[in-house]
């Protein structure tokens, strides 16, 4: 089946699509009786490409030393061939008989044959290219695994050496493949991992070089050392391993996350895979290092299967991964204490290493099975973030007859968990209070739950409940939002401090008392401090008030890395804390550091992004309240260490602000706002150093009430900067709602705007400069009529079946853009004809009515579509003033017009299998038609959330007009 991901095979198949539909249809007026036109031309044409594509093909067979390609290519050139020649018997057939059934059949064959074929072709080749790029990956990760005998400097300086040009070819290499795919997503992890590969080559390089001259020296830090040249080895390592991944997918799901049970499976299963190796090595070799790699890449494996056995559906896969995972674990340690006491060539420790040996095999086997049996389950699992849960929920509880298999009730619970889970890093009364409000709403779900099976789902009673039940999960979403808010605002007032203070313990000179213990509790320090941080971010791709996937993933992704280099930052620290005179300990503490630091200041960017600007303001001005009232009871208890304390949070809370009005500057096109934005920060800059100094004073004499009036002088001053830049913001972003019409002055220069998500009403309007008039919408109903959906569907928009996920993806956009007038929104008037299309494409994919003519044609119309709702998207970017908002939805409508036409190629395969229908080439080729079809529907329902919010942010002087009016429900009026 065609295959889409690269750019090249896409711009291949499409002409070839273009030309087989138009035999399709040909074959199909013929069916109704019509003569068939001579076709001795167009298929000498054919002919004349087919013989090329073959002649090309022989020559990539004869030069590759690809045993795959060589396999695999011959069989697809043949069935290109034989295509050609039915292709060729057709048309003369069909000379001589213009009505010839078994010419028309011919024809179809032919056609189908040179679609499938040329694509297998591309595959072919294409899957050739990739292996070259592993192949050199392999190179990479081979020169990785002899770290561990690198000993000396000149050992380093050849291993440098030789790493050096393979690294550079395959960075080279995978960047020229992301550039060539189609699926964003995948050029975006190829990009995230390369990426990690080249930041931390110099640390690998660094790492190696503070082992070789802690060994030599005989330091006691030579063990550190060896864990943080082992870490950073493990970490490339697998990054490459990813690379490779990625390297060899073909297909993506439009709403697959990272953190989807199937895409943890095979990402630990790909790591096994790649770990094999090292592993049969080291068990081969009874004199390999312990503790070394390849011991490592073991246990790796073992942890990547436990993460599979975690993940997977079965319970019985899960038992039997973990009992396998045990055994082999108890073998291994045993396997260990032999070759530590030399006894690593003795029969017994042998015989354990084959037996290990022989597990892994077998553990490898059961992790595959495990993970097809997962992907075929199907299963719909919960969403991955707090928002996506309580609108799971919202669905069951809406309909609380119908059966989800459990899913909303599951999602009302996972609710409660994840406030159960915030709550317990909270401080009172907050900690009580969502305890309380999760203890409410987990009693109301027990209690719909009773109902439900006693049969009374559809009860008054239970209505009530559920009623009941949804408030309070509105209620407890609101609640964590706002608790995480003033999360962000507290644990990441200050990130750097405890790093700082760790590294200055490091470097105290030998001899001073109390060295030791001093560094341990700075040491401490650090990692509970990084700790707080990457969990209160993880928290916020969670819980937080963000729906988009993209910062959501990088928020976890982050977190992970942070979470993953802090203990080898200590271990770095270590090593300077015992070789305080060795420069290339510093250098590579500095490097980890840096790592860190860098790695920590993105994620309080991309926590920053996922957290309301205007929330964040005011818990950070409550916060200052805070301090001062702290600061006040320390004046009156002459407490120096107090002031100190709270004065220092007041600093740190200002200057987190001045960090956010910059984002918030930076962010923006408007110019009227950045002034005013920069002159309110520039007015709390001026305010924060006197507050500083005052509070020094105020420190030294305590008591005296002069200094302390100064002092309140100062911090007032900060405070009002501080409230200033807040409402600048909350201005920004909290713009009034436009006048009713027959109010709106016509003076030059006048302009409404329209209200942000937070508070916006049913019916919103942007307008356009006052020369072109805009009427207000009714309240109570759309302006528009819906002709178009009546003649499509005279009866109403199909309801979907389970069976039908086409018609089921069709019905999701069309709920999607129900909610919004078409009128003056050009987007939602295309992504509206697109519902419809889909809907109508379902039925014809079906067999529901319709001909082979009318399916080409609609994905066609589809597809057209597709790039109407991208030029909208791209030209509503194009005047939104906010960075973010813009890039977001470029990013989000840059596929959708990829997708729409392997739509058309993917809808011209499925015309081609007239006379194959059932056949496994017919149903794989409906399977990949409702994948695409799926995720096409999913991209314009993104568009579309996007677009609505980046419409508040419109240049004034643009004159860009749309209009988002949010329908009212029949019932409503």
């Amino acid at each position: 089946m065609p295959v889409f991901h690269t750019k090249t095979i896409e711009s291949i198949l499409e002409p070839v699509a273009q030309q087989v539909s138009k035999l399709v249809i040909l074959h199909e007026e013929a069916e109704d009786g019509n003569e068939m036109p001579d076709l001795a031309r167009p298929v000498l044409v054919v002919k004349q490409a087919v013989d090329n594509l073959c002649k090309v093909g022989q020559e990539t067979i004869h030069h590759s030393d690809d045993q795959i390609l060589k396999q695999d290519m011959p069989p697809a050139l043949r069935r290109v061939e034989e295509s050609a020649k039915l292709l060729v018997q057709a048309s003369q057939m069909l000379g001589s008989d213009p009505f010839s059934a078994p010419a028309r059949k011919k024809l179809i064959e032919g056609s189908r044959g040179i679609l499938q074929g040329t694509s297998a072709l591309l595959l072919t080749f294409d899957e050739s290219e990739v292996r070259k790029i592993i192949r050199i990956c392999k190179n990479v990760l081979e020169y990785l695994a002899i770290t561990e005998v690198v000993e000396t400097m000149e050992d380093l300086v050849t291993f440098v050496k030789n790493l050096s040009p393979i690294l550079t070819k395959m960075t080279k290499e995978v960047d020229n493949r992301e550039k060539e795919l189609t699926h964003q997503v995948h050029r975006e992890m190829l990009q995230r991992s390369l990426a990690q590969v080249k930041t931390m080559t110099p640390v690998l390089i660094s790492g190696v070089k503070i082992y070789i001259t802690t060994r030599q020296q005989g330091s006691q830090a030579v063990q550190d050392a060896q864990e943080n040249r082992d870490f950073v080895v493990h970490k490339v390592s697998n990054e490459i391993h990813e690379i490779m991944r990625v390297l060899q997918l073909t297909t993506y799901d439009e709403d697959e996350w990272d953190a989807d049970d199937l895409t943890v499976m095979k990402k630990a299963q790909s790591g096994i895979e790649g770990k094999l190796k090292q592993a049969t090595d080291w068990l081969y070799d009874p004199n390999a290092l312990v503790g070394g790699v390849g011991e490592k890449s073991i246990r790796g494996i073992l942890n990547d299967a436990r993460k599979v056995g975690e993940h997977c559906v079965h319970p019985g896969d899960r038992e039997a991964i973990n009992k396998a995972v045990g055994d082999i674990e108890s073998m291994l340690d045993g396997l260990s204490e032999l070759r530590a006491r030399g006894q690593g060539t003795t029969p017994q420790a042998q015989t354990l290493a084959s037996a290990i040996n022989q597990r892994l095999k077998e553990l490898n086997a059961k992790v595959k099975d495990t993970v097809d049996r997962t992907e075929k389950a199907s299963i719909i699992k919960p969403a991955h973030t707090v928002a996506g849960k309580v609108e799971q929920a919202q669905r069951w509880l809406h309909n609380p007859q119908i059966n989800d298999n459990g899913l909303g009730q599951q999602a009302s619970r996972l609710v409660v968990a994840e406030g159960r889970k915030l709550a317990d890093t909270l401080g009172e009364p907050d900690k009580s209070n969502l305890v309380q409000l999760c203890n409410d709403t987990e009693r109301l779900t027990n209690q719909l739950d009773d109902l439900q099976r006693k049969g009374m789902g559809n009860s008054p009673q239970a209505r009530a409940v559920a009623q009941n039940l949804s408030e309070k999960l509105q209620e407890l979403k609101g609640r964590i939002e706002n608790a995480l808010v003033n999360k962000v605002s507290d644990d990441f007032m200050d990130i750097t401090t405890p790093l700082k203070q760790m590294s200055d313990a490091a470097v105290v000179p030998l001899g001073t008392p109390g060295r030791e213990q001093n560094f341990a509790d700075k040491c401490s320090n650090f990692e509970n401090h990084s700790s707080k941080l990457v969990n209160t971010a993880k928290l916020v791709a969670a819980a937080g008030g963000s729906s988009n996937k993209r910062t959501i993933e990088a928020i976890n992704s982050s977190a992970n890395q942070a979470e993953a280099i802090a203990p080898q930052v200590v271990r770095a620290a270590r090593i300077v804390f015992m070789n305080p005179n060795n420069q290339a300990a510093q250098e590579h503490y500095d490097l980890l550091k840096k790592q860190w630091s860098d790695n920590m200041e993105k994620l309080r960017g991309l926590v920053d992004e996922a957290t309301d600007t205007v929330s964040f303001l005011r818990s950070a001005e409550d916060g200052i309240f805070r301090d001062t009232e702290r600061t006040e009871n320390a004046i009156k208890r002459a407490d120096p260490a107090s002031i100190v304390s709270s004065t220092s949070s007041i600093a740190r809370r200002a200057n987190r602000v001045l960090q956010v009005a910059q984002q918030e500057a930076e962010n923006s096109e408007d110019p009227q706002f950045v002034q005013k934005v920069g002159a309110a920060a520039d007015n709390l800059r001026s305010s924060i150093a006197p507050m500083v100094q005052n509070a020094k004073a105020l420190a030294t004499n305590p008591r005296d009430s002069g200094v302390a009036s100064h002092w309140r002088n100062a911090n007032n001053k900060l405070i009002g900067g501080v409230k200033d830049v807040r409402q600048v913001v909350e201005q920004e972003h909290n713009v009034p709602l436009p006048p009713d019409i027959s109010q709106l002055s016509l003076e030059a220069g006048y302009n409404a705007y329209a209200h942000p998500p937070q508070s916006r009403a049913a019916n919103r309007t942007m307008f356009n400069p006052p020369d072109q008039e805009s009427q207000p919408m009714s309240p109570n109903r759309p302006s528009e009529t819906d002709d178009e959906e009546e003649v499509a569907f005279p009866g109403g928009f199909p309801t979907p079946q389970e069976n039908q996920p086409i018609m089921m993806a069709a019905h999701a956009l069309h709920r999607e853009v129900k909610q919004w007038s078409s009128k003056d929104n050009e987007i939602i008037a295309a992504a509206k004809r697109m519902a419809l299309l889909m809907a109508k494409l379902s039925q014809l994919v079906r067999g529901e009515g319709g001909s082979k003519k009318e399916l080409i044609a609609t994905a066609k119309q589809i597809a057209e579509s597709s790039e109407e709702v991208t030029r909208l998207a791209k030209a509503l970017a194009r005047e939104c003033t906010d960075k973010r908002m813009r890039m977001n939805l470029l990013q989000v409508c840059e596929r959708i017009p990829t997708i729409g036409t392997q739509l058309k190629i993917l809808s011209t395969v499925k015309a081609t299998m007239l006379g194959a229908q059932g056949s496994d080439e017919d149903q794989e080729a409906t399977e990949m038609l409702v994948g695409n079809a799926q995720n096409l529907m999913q991209s314009v329902r993104e568009t579309l959330r996007v677009a609505e919010a980046a419409s508040i942010k419109i240049r004034v002087e643009s004159g860009f007009t749309i209009r988002w009016s949010r329908r009212n429900p029949w019932y409503a009026s």
